[in-house]
């Protein structure tokens, strides 16, 4: 695995590469020996089979030497899959997206002043403050603050002498990532619009035991059981971070 250019300045390189020792092997930069021309690029899916492995990487590994994969999505699914094989697959793959990770130190102050001052608020007016990851305000979410007053966006919330860093043109990987956390962190999360974001933030809140996960549900197919709201993949524990957190 090589990293990208822009990973040691949100993550802790040193610390990803040492939590992965004897689980696979990471580089910093793509060896030398290596040229970019030869590589042999194979566009996958997510979370593929053994079997896909060895029908559609492992022949052009073998010819080409060396190969580049670019992972696509083809679906949000997080799904635990039950199979001995799979279980396996399921907690390596958990275990570097949830558990290998850590914040650089500028980040990690900008995340933990967001959420204090968000507890702060709470405490101070006896209402819970909303966070949106809605980068800056828009008219649309004036309703929303009618009935939650205590609504902020990171622009109205982050450190001033953070906000040209971090909410800048050319900072939608920190706002993402401050988004991931601080909603990784916060008493209850929950759902606005699907996909990968809801589909990674209960990961990383299963495995500090924030199982407090909402999602919106058709009043007329809900009914009156609170248990429908919570997500499934904590109701039903089928999501793959049940399988290196259990």
């Amino acid at each position: 695995m090589c990293l990208p250019g822009t990973f040691g300045d949100i993550y802790d390189i040193e610390k990803f590469v040492s939590s992965l020792d004897g689980v696979v092997k990471v580089v910093k930069s793509q060896p030398s020996e290596l040229s970019t021309k030869d590589l042999a690029v194979l566009r996958i899916p997510n979370r593929v089979t053994e079997e896909y492995i060895a029908n559609n990487i492992e022949p052009v590994f073998k010819t080409k030497g060396n190969v580049r994969l670019a992972t696509y999505f083809p679906s949000v699914n997080m799904k635990r899959t039950r199979t001995p094989e799979n279980e396996e697959r399921n907690s390596v793959g958990c275990f570097a997206m949830f558990g290998s990770l850590e914040l650089q130190p500028e980040v990690r102050e900008v995340v933990a002043s967001i959420v204090e001052r968000l507890k702060t608020l709470s405490r101070k007016s006896d209402s819970d403050a909303v966070y949106l990851t809605q980068s800056r305000w828009d008219n649309s979410l004036d309703s929303l603050k009618y009935l939650f007053p205590k609504t902020y966006t990171k622009e109205l919330i982050m450190p001033m002498d953070k906000k040209h860093k971090f909410l800048g043109s050319d900072s939608s990987e920190y706002e993402k990532v401050i988004d991931f956390y601080v909603c990784s962190e916060s008493d209850v999360f929950v759902l606005a619009i699907s996909g990968l974001f809801y589909a990674y933030v209960p990961g990383k809140r299963i495995g500090s035991g924030k199982t407090k996960i909402v999602v919106r549900v058709d009043s007329a197919s809900a009914g009156s059981e609170p248990g429908n709201y919570i997500s499934r993949y904590v109701s039903k524990k089928t999501h793959m971070a049940y399988s290196c957190f259990c």
